[in-house]
């Protein structure tokens, strides 16, 4: 087939992933990655235009859009460049590789990744999202640079991998490497993050920093294990405070539940739309363990209508969970959760209409825009009644489920169904927490049903897959899937008391410890250098073999993986378990010293132990167990 400009399609349609599929009528001659692409840059003596991004990524529309389905940026790809898109979500290690040069280079990352690169992977510009404009001039200037100033790029693209390496391969920046002798996980560590949250917290609104604002589900569940062991008042007060701020704002869906990846004002009202399946999995955890300790309604609430929506719009038949919804309908943004003023009344009456406007901020000029076009996001940030549920709820439940038919028909939302182990990993564990918090036993039969989804259908000779979907898997586990479920195989063993989930879980442990813990010994001499690299060391190796340690937007598997050691020492009793961890806490002391609000999710771990937490089950306040 000839893939160039005006036909129908490019090599992109044979894939299985919704994000490449969108790409997949570009006039662009995209290949996916592999080796063919790099081949065939070797041997047209061509440079390689890396794009990557995901299916639910505005930005990622909007460059398709403007430059990939341009027939102009097209040509100049095609004559000057191999081009290759990459779905972060199926290749997380191609992802955290080149992302690591778009930070060292620009300071700042995101979607859609731009990086050009040599035909042996090496990369020499990295960038996000370009204009048109700005793509044909970068197009036009590189492929310049390439044939009249080929040795500098070359060059540049050496000196590139040297840093990445140095700062990833070996696992510490060296600022960390002085600290790896010194640093303990201890009280201090744990005192010093809660300070530091502290500064950083928005004492207006909730949350930490200035907008655009991240949930950040694991600092959250941090500062609630600090007061369960501690009875911080200040740790109470801060995330008490950022889960009603975030509950009442707009970044919550109202109407059917589930929250968006972020809010881009500081009060939580106007969120960027597209919905994650990670960061409801784990803000489903976040307020079970807030009702746990603190019995407000609103918690119980958030959790529930998480837990609806990913059952009414993520689940597969067959029990697993796709990874997330658009936040764009009809190529607008927020289209599907915008409402008129005058909307309102057509879908439940006038009779009813003025009631439910109130209790949800709605007005003739709208609060999307600042400008004021009519357009209304449902949020309670005013509504001074938001948890006092027994005397609205009925009224207000039934009003959301007519509004919830009207969206539906109103509007399309792109879902991408793809299945990931890592992030069906993090559901379980939430399902189960809704078990025990709340007793009802159709959570922990969902559980169950995601993790068997797993086991048959991203499992196989004893090995993890990254993705699955339409029955086909992709890519070898990386350490998220492993870390992620082991973790979830334990929360089921503690639930459950099966012994057969406590040894699926050592299984798969064992298979991270062999494959992905680095036993090297240090250049000093103290021992191995330590911490979990993020693929395995018999899958595809890249420029650099990154191990990734702070926390993003979901734990890093390094802090999971810390997790899981601590809990099989404490249900096997076998020594090794313990061993491990022990590394693990080295490595991990000297990041956690130098910035230890980036390893919030490993000192939950460490705020654990300290309080003598090493029973199976239970609750431990004051350094004993109940």
């Amino acid at each position: 087939m000839n893939h160039n400009i005006n036909h129908n399609t490019n090599r992109l349609a044979s894939e299985k992933s919704p994000y490449l599929h969108q790409h997949a009528n570009n006039p662009v001659d995209w290949f996916p990655w592999g080796e063919e692409a790099f081949e065939k840059a070797r041997r047209e003596d061509k440079p390689v235009f890396l794009s990557i991004g995901y299916s639910t990524c505005h930005w990622c529309h909007v460059m398709e859009k403007e430059s990939f389905c341009d027939s102009h940026v097209a040509e100049l790809l095609n004559t000057h460049f191999v081009s290759v898109k990459v779905d972060r979500e199926e290749r997380p290690d191609v992802d955290s590789v080149y992302m690591s040069v778009c930070q060292a280079l620009t300071g700042a990352g995101g979607w859609p990744l731009t990086i050009l690169t040599t035909p042996e992977k090496k990369p020499f510009y990295a960038g996000t999202y370009l204009s048109r404009e700005d793509m044909a001039r970068l197009i036009t200037r590189m492929n310049n640079m390439w044939r009249e100033s080929r040795r500098d790029l070359i060059e540049a693209g050496e000196e590139i991998q040297k840093h990445i390496n140095r700062n990833l391969s070996d696992g510490f920046t060296e600022p960390g490497a002085n600290l790896k002798k010194t640093a303990a996980l201890d009280g201090e560590t744990v005192l010093k993050t809660l300070e530091i949250f502290a500064v950083y917290y928005d004492e207006k609104y909730g949350g930490f920093g200035t907008a655009p604002k991240f949930p950040s589900p694991h600092n959250l569940l941090f500062l609630l294990e600090y007061d369960r062991l501690s009875g911080s008042e200040t740790a109470r007060m801060m995330v008490k405070s950022t889960l009603a701020a975030m509950y009442r704002g707009g970044i919550f869906d109202h109407i059917a539940g589930g929250f968006s990846r972020y809010s881009t004002d500081d009060k939580w009202l106007v969120p960027h739309f597209e919905k994650m399946l990670y960061d409801n999995a784990l803000l489903a955890w976040v307020y079970l363990y807030a009702y746990e300790l603190y019995g407000e309604n609103y918690c119980k609430t958030a959790a529930q209508k998480i837990f609806s929506w990913a059952f009414a719009e993520l689940q597969h038949p067959d029990g697993a969970f796709y990874c997330g919804q658009d936040a764009d309908s009809d190529g607008v943004e927020g289209k599907y959760y915008l409402f008129r003023h005058d909307e309102i009344g057509n879908v439940i009456g006038e009779d009813n209409a003025e009631r439910y406007r109130k209790y949800y901020g709605m007005t003739k000029k709208g609060n999307f825009h600042e400008g004021g076009e009519g357009e209304n996001i449902l949020n309670l940030i005013k509504n001074p009644h938001f948890n006092r549920f027994d005397e609205t709820s009925d009224f207000i439940d039934e009003c959301n489920r007519a509004m919830y038919r009207y969206r539906r028909e109103r509007a399309w939302l792109h879902t991408d169904d793809k299945v990931l182990t890592a992030w069906n990993s993090l559901m379980i564990v939430a399902l189960v927490k809704a078990y025990e918090v709340l007793g009802d036993e159709s959570y922990l039969v969902a559980a169950k049903k995601t993790e068997k989804f797993i086991s048959e259908n991203l499992s196989f000779a004893g090995r993890l897959y990254v993705r699955w979907r339409d029955g086909e898997v992709l890519g070898n586990g990386k350490l998220d899937d492993y870390a992620g479920y082991s973790l979830a195989l334990l929360h089921l063993y503690k639930a459950t008391d099966n012994p057969e989930y406590l040894n699926k879980a050592m299984h798969y442990a064992n298979v991270m410890a062999e494959r992905f813990f680095d036993y090297r010994s240090d250049n000093a001499g103290n021992g191995e250098n330590g911490g979990f690299y993020l693929y395995a060391d018999d899958d595809e190796q890249l420029i650099s073999r990154p191990k990734e340690i702070y926390d993003g937007a979901m734990p890093s598997g390094n802090s999971m993986a810390f997790m899981v050691l601590d809990k099989l020492r404490a249900y096997s009793g076998e020594a090794k378990w313990h061993e491990l961890y022990k590394k693990q806490a080295r490595f991990i002391a000297a990041y956690a010293g130098h910035y230890p609000t980036g390893c919030a999710f490993s000192l939950i771990t460490v705020l654990n132990e300290s309080a003598g937490k090493s029973c199976k089950g239970g609750r431990c306040r004051d350094g004993k167990c109940d």
